[in-house]
């Protein structure tokens, strides 16, 4: 008897469009080459409500007056920095997604929670599908020491996780990684688009049925995005990336989607031997070892969420001997910086097309902000020029395309992150200057555009 041939189907790796053959362009999303083909059986794919037997309830509809927002459904982590980026704590029912490179300290931290909440007399369950048992233990004896409420399961079988979740029924569950799990009544591997899709859905419903709070890890790709359907980072309330090399202390853990909550806040950690540390000052951390009196190094003020945080901007613009400058960027826009060149260049008179240029913001941070062009153009000036800037001088502001600096938000709130930490000049636009109130202790100078920048430069040459 002639066996009969598997169904092949075409899934795509960023929002999970299905097509029956290859398409070099995803109608669903229109990104190029994302096409991967998988083997299904129709037959075994289920939907996701069989997987999950909730009761039915009754069809009712409320008026908007009458939902009622109860406060204590969030619960603490334990972990400051953490509950700031999650909007204030884990909410009941919520499933929250936590991507990052290799090491960087993922599992770490969700350990961290998980003794934190076990010892407050939460249930927890920690599903891996990597590590054994005892190699979580070696771990855990690191960071220090756990209650009996906190129970670790290995397993990659769904349905296996499902009874012992019903079983147990734990406040929160851990489920360490997604790309690992698999769903028996799906024929493809574990990993792939189809797997992954359908094992987020399931323990979607898991979590808004028996209104448990999940966290689940994810893979990321050398790109820096979570590895499988784009559709997954769709499907869970809360997207939390790690940012930060791993050979370096310390790390960033930045809100990406939250339905709870801001998605500006960033959390800010130092990685030691006994686990992930929090730190409460990110600025004095991000400015320690900053040289002094050497050219262009700057410091700026970038708002995070609520949080100002102070960074210094590093540029080291030296004479090209090639017929194309080099220009390299670290933690900012590359396109953003040739951009404040050319400004510089047309605005100014001063020719940079013949320089090599070297931008990186110390300590490994990414920033975005407009509010950092000024930094960058002094940064860009202070070592073409080899001028020196006042080691108490911060600056903050926008440039545009005319050479005018341009306000910016939370002007006052970041002149008083920059007292704090013993700062006695701040450079901010004229504009911004005129609306603040008396501050005291602090020289505020108030800049129009570049040529007062250069001005401002050349007096401190003098």
């Amino acid at each position: 008897m002639k066996q009969k041939a598997k169904k092949t189907v075409f899934f795509c790796q960023e929002c999970g469009y299905e097509s029956t053959k290859w398409l070099g362009q995803c109608p669903g999303c229109k990104e190029w080459n994302t096409f991967v083909e998988e083997v299904v059986d129709k037959k075994k794919i289920s939907s996701s409500g069989k997987i999950v037997n909730t009761p039915r309830k009754e069809n009712k509809t409320f008026a908007l007056n009458e939902i009622k927002i109860d406060l204590e459904d969030r619960t603490s982590t334990g972990i400051k920095e953490l509950d700031r980026v999650l909007g204030g704590g884990i909410v009941k029912g919520s499933m929250t997604l936590i991507g990052g490179d290799p090491g960087i300290g993922k599992s770490t931290l969700l350990l961290q929670v998980c003794q934190n909440l076990s010892s407050k007399g939460e249930e927890v369950l920690y599903v891996s599908g990597e590590e054994s048992t005892q190699q979580i233990k070696i771990r855990a004896d690191r960071i220090g020491q756990f209650t009996n409420n906190l129970r670790l399961f290995c397993e990659t079988n769904l349905s296996t996780i499902r009874e012992i979740i019903e079983k147990e029924k734990p406040k929160v569950v851990i489920i360490d990684s997604i790309q690992t799990m698999y769903d028996e009544e799906v024929s493809s591997t574990p990993g792939s688009v189809s797997q992954v899709r359908e094992a987020t859905a399931i323990l979607m419903q898991i979590a808004k049925g028996m209104n448990i709070s999940m966290f689940i890890v994810g893979h990321v790709t050398k790109e820096g995005v979570v590895a499988g359907p784009r559709v997954l980072e769709h499907m869970v309330d809360t997207v939390l990336y790690f940012e930060g090399d791993r050979h370096e202390s310390y790390r960033i853990l930045r809100g990406v989607k939250n339905r709870f909550g801001s998605t500006n806040e960033i959390g800010v950690f130092e990685m030691r031997q006994t686990g992930l540390e929090e730190v409460e000052n990110p600025s004095e951390f991000m400015l320690s070892g900053k040289p002094k009196d050497a050219s262009g190094s700057v410091v700026t003020c970038s708002v995070e969420g609520t949080r100002p945080v102070l960074l210094e901007i590093q540029a080291l613009v030296c004479h090209s001997f090639f017929n194309n400058p080099r220009r390299t960027s670290t933690g900012l826009d590359y396109n953003r910086v040739n951009l404040l060149m050319a400004v510089i260049e047309k605005r100014l008179g001063i020719r940079l097309s013949d320089c090599d240029a070297y931008i990186n913001i110390a300590g490994g941070a990414k920033l975005n902000e407009p509010a950092i062009d000024l930094g960058i153009v002094m940064a860009v000036l202070s070592s073409h020029l080899d001028i020196a800037i006042d080691d108490k001088m911060v600056c903050f502001g926008e440039v545009g395309l005319s050479g005018e600096i341009r306000s910016v938000n939370s002007t006052e709130q970041r002149i008083n992150e920059a007292q704090k930490l013993g700062f006695k000049t701040c450079v901010i636009p004229d504009i911004s200057k005129n609306k603040l109130p008396m501050i005291e202790n602090i020289n505020i100078i108030g800049v129009r555009n570049l040529q007062d920048v250069l001005q401002l430069l050349s007096s401190k040459k003098a």
